[in-house]
């Protein structure tokens, strides 16, 4: 690996921050990882939860990736319809030895065209967005395609990670890194998956999330149908 290995973060507006900051703590530790949080607009940006974030790139302006992760978050609707977010998606993954993303950061993976016929993860209540992109929606906590890296919701984020340490460093590297931030989970309940949760919970957690499914869906569709119109022109280019 080259001693220079820049870890590029493609942030938004209202991302979840521990979609980002989770696959972070694995990924600051790789073999000469250089991080490089970028956005569309530089400066400051606030997560879903208020937490801010300084000194921002702007992501049209980063040259360099050997990573990209996309973390997900409830901006992720008005991101999929980012021109200038998604155009710098796809550059970025072009040069990039590994494509990543976590949570519903996978969606913006499918509307910059990136999983056309692959395997990918999301949060589970809005997993089968990905088939709109032309994806292959897998439930698994952590799907590997090739270089191409998904979690699922939020703390897959960290096994994701893991993963692709694991890819570029070995097991036994991936191993120590895990030992290090003595990531041991032992959750007080056994309801982090839908499969798994008693059904009144599903439902009530169903509930929320069917207030934000309309905006979702309505975004995923126009970018569907941007990104088939892009595929189509004459002028579409790589």
């Amino acid at each position: 690996m080259s001693t220079d290995f820049p870890v590029v973060f493609a942030l938004y507006p209202r991302l979840t921050q521990l979609d980002f900051t989770g696959p972070l703590e694995i990924l600051a530790r790789l073999p000469g990882a250089r991080l490089v949080l970028a956005a569309s607009q530089p400066g400051e940006l606030t997560a879903d939860c208020g937490v801010v974030f300084a000194h921002v790139q702007a992501i049209a302006e980063v040259q360099e990736c050997a990573l990209l992760c996309v973390p997900g978050g409830f901006g992720c609707a008005a991101a999929m319809e980012d021109a200038v977010y998604l155009a710098a998606l796809r550059r970025l993954a072009a040069r990039a030895r590994y494509v990543t993303s976590v949570c519903t950061g996978s969606l913006l993976l499918g509307a910059a065209g990136l999983l056309t016929g692959r395997r990918a993860a999301c949060h589970w209540a809005f997993r089968e967005l990905l088939a709109l992109f032309g994806a292959i929606p897998d439930p698994g906590r952590v799907v590997c395609d090739g270089t191409l890296f998904t979690g699922g919701g939020v703390t897959a984020g960290i096994d994701m990670a893991l993963a692709v340490a694991a890819h570029i460093g070995g097991a036994a590297f991936a191993q120590q890194l895990q030992l290090a931030i003595e990531y041991a989970p032992e959750p007080p309940f056994t309801c982090g998956r839908p499969e798994s949760a008693p059904a009144a919970i599903v439902a009530q957690v169903r509930a929320r999330f069917e207030r934000v499914w309309p905006e979702r869906l309505a975004a995923a569709q126009r970018a569907a149908a941007a990104l088939a119109h892009e595929r189509a022109s004459p002028a579409a280019g790589g």
